[in-house]
């Protein structure tokens, strides 16, 4: 059985394919659930003296993120612990991939439980280098990917 569980979760379907898929699993009172939400920078070209203008709005898109997530997150960790399970709540900031395996590394987590969309077919998401894909290469443990099932 999993003592460490870290589910992906941004309050989409797909990602909440991967709650339920945490909850059927029906780990022990005892295992640690861990619920992160990642929010991707936006990419940005910074010039010259548009740096500051740049960087602040940023900034504020961020912030404007984060307070999204946390209403998914306390949405996701509610559904979590209504199954009897003890969650932690993760925000951070960064590309999805790396900071999930840091995160993976950090905590000794055992089992990454992730959705997929089902609007493009799963070997052509790995074959182009979709985030399932790359994070089975990054993690060391194992990875279940769930689908939504509509």
């Amino acid at each position: 059985m999993y003592r460490k569980i870290l589910v992906a979760y941004n309050g989409t379907p797909e990602s909440r394919s991967a709650l339920q898929e945490c909850i059927r699993l029906n780990p022990e009172p005892s295992t640690e659930i861990h619920l992160l939400a990642v929010i991707n920078p936006p990419p940005s070209v910074v010039i010259g003296e548009y740096a500051m203008v740049s960087m602040l709005g940023i900034e504020e898109e961020i912030q404007a993120e984060k307070q999204k997530m946390e209403h998914e997150l306390n949405d996701g960790c509610s559904c979590l612990r209504e199954a009897g399970l003890k969650v932690q709540t993760h925000i951070e900031v960064g590309e999805p991939v790396p900071t999930i395996a840091e995160l993976v590394d950090q905590l000794g987590i055992e089992l990454v439980i992730v959705g997929h969309s089902r609007h493009q077919s799963l070997a052509m998401r790995w074959w182009r280098g979709a985030t399932d894909a790359l994070l089975v290469e990054k993690i060391r443990c194992s990875l279940l990917v769930a689908t939504d099932p509509k």
